[in-house]
């Protein structure tokens, strides 16, 4: 009989014991109420933050160029799902003045209107090559192949991008980006970006985009479902245009414009 009674309180505590690490092991840490909260949360931090403007400016300093992979899935690789923008070369000609005076320019790649200011790009961009560590400098113009090459439309155009090692002086502007996301965020499938333009002869920063999004699905991924992509569907500040399947096109380059703005055309 002393026996079965001490077994009683043991078989208790351990019930409690295995109760407790269940509890916490079968967690749910996508749980959607949680997850709204915490963008909530976020967003009360989003949006634009504009210390001062620089008018004139013919070129800028690219800090870092947007990778070519896109990410559609991947809930904690911090590669800025928010910031998703043209890659590439094509990042770089998004802010040359030739990619905006393309023949009946309008940002195709988000279905949206054209804005009222219109954009008008810079002359050069410089970026450094991470290969040879050289500065390179950017430019652009726009040919018409099919005047020359059959296989061409003759009422196509498109951007020719020119780069070459430059020891002209660097631009005083720079533009960078990064993933702010913390360890909580991607848990609950929220990416958070910071867009930054920085006066890189004071190491000032003058400008700051700050934005978040998140996936209300939490991760699922049947039938096809990329998490990332339709997050962007749930954005603060939100994305103009249509629902934002994919990358935002232009994106950097119209918020960079209104605080470095480019020298007009005539001067």
């Amino acid at each position: 009989m002393k026996k079965k009674n001490m077994l009683v309180p043991t078989q208790i505590i351990v019930a409690l014991i295995l109760s407790s690490i269940t509890q916490h092991v079968f967690a749910k840490p996508n749980d959607s109420a949680v997850a709204r909260t915490l963008f909530q949360q976020r967003c009360n931090t989003a949006g634009e933050k504009i210390t001062r403007t620089v008018e004139d400016v013919d070129g800028l300093m690219l800090l870092k160029i947007r990778s070519r992979n896109i990410n559609y899935g991947q809930q904690f690789v911090l590669d800025d799902p928010y910031g998703k923008d043209l890659t590439g070369d094509g990042y770089i000609e998004s802010f040359l003045g030739a990619h905006h005076d393309l023949p009946g320019h309008i940002e195709r790649a988000e279905g949206r209107i054209a804005p009222p200011q219109r954009q008008v790009g810079y002359m050069y961009v410089d970026a450094s090559d991470p290969k040879d560590g050289k500065r390179y400098r950017y430019t652009g113009f726009i040919e018409q192949p099919g005047l020359t090459d059959p296989r061409y439309l003759k009422g196509y155009f498109r951007v020719v991008l020119v780069s070459s090692p430059t020891s002209e002086p660097a631009p005083r502007y720079g533009v960078t980006y990064e993933d702010i996301s913390t360890a909580d965020d991607r848990r609950y499938w929220i990416a958070g970006s910071s867009l930054k333009v920085i006066d890189l002869l004071r190491n000032e920063v003058i400008a700051e985009s700050i934005g978040y999004m998140m996936d209300p699905g939490q991760g699922a991924d049947g039938g096809g479902r990329s998490p990332w992509l339709m997050a962007a569907a749930h954005a603060c500040p939100a994305f103009k245009g249509r629902r934002a399947f994919s990358r935002q096109a232009g994106q950097t380059a119209r918020f960079v414009e209104k605080v470095l703005r480019p020298r007009p055309k005539n001067q």
